[in-house]
């Protein structure tokens, strides 16, 4: 499962319209960024309580990228 895929099926679990998710990978070299887009009521439910269901989300990344010797980072797109 690629990593995109994987941020991609968590974020349509959260919200409210799934319909809406938007997922994009740019590759760099060393270094990948995963932007995440939602409909805007569901930018709450994606961010979560001072930040807590972000910062879970990016060490699941963190975690299921240090197999590939890659850093990935999550942008959440308001």
């Amino acid at each position: 499962m690629q990593l995109k895929d994987l941020i991609e099926t968590i974020a349509k679990a959260l919200v409210d319209h799934p319909d809406q998710v938007k997922v994009t990978e740019i590759q760099g070299e060393k270094t990948s960024v995963i932007e995440l887009s939602v409909a805007k009521e569901d930018l709450g439910k994606i961010i979560g309580k001072q930040g807590r269901t972000a910062r879970a989300m990016r060490t699941i990344l963190s975690a299921a990228s240090s197999k590939n010797n890659k850093r990935v980072v999550l942008e959440i797109i308001e």
